[in-house]
């Protein structure tokens, strides 16, 4: 299991120094390659503030991974953070996001699989999300992605 100090440095590693429309495109077809070439049964979806610039449901996932998708991304925007994060900052504490957030578990979830972007010096501008796999596998995506994208 990945510890809270390793996914915050994850966070520090993984960001951006801009953020466009073409890049989201780019880093959702990297996204997609790597879903195909694992025949992976997940929706993919990429947003800049309110906006989705890139969304994909590969053969074997459905609408219940979208409205997973919105759920995760919320967690995101509120606290600014990684869904796997925050639902492991909870678990370290010894509790679980749905039993002491005070959030409403259907509108809310602490999974891994959305990220926040990131611009350096600027905060979090969006969220790239992937649903479909265990928690922890969807955040491992994401980060695989990222870090491939932003090596490149």
């Amino acid at each position: 299991m990945t510890t809270t100090a390793e996914l915050v440095e994850q966070e520090r590693r993984l960001q951006f120094s801009r953020f466009t429309n073409d890049d989201a495109w780019r880093l959702g077809c990297l996204l997609v390659d790597l879903v195909r070439e694992r025949a992976l049964p997940v929706a993919v979806d990429i947003r800049r503030g309110e906006q989705q610039l890139f969304h994909f449901a590969a053969p074997g996932s459905s609408a219940d991974n979208d409205a997973w998708i919105e759920r995760k991304i919320r967690v995101v925007r509120r606290y600014a953070a990684s869904s796997y994060l925050v639902g492991q900052r909870f678990r370290e504490q010894g509790s679980s996001f749905e039993e002491k957030s005070r959030l409403d578990p259907d509108r809310y979830a602490a999974h891994g699989g959305a990220f926040p972007i990131v611009v350096a010096d600027v905060g979090l501008v969006g969220t790239v999300a992937v649903s479909g796999l265990p928690q922890v596998d969807d955040h491992k995506l994401v980060v695989e992605a990222l870090e491939q994208f932003l090596e490149g």
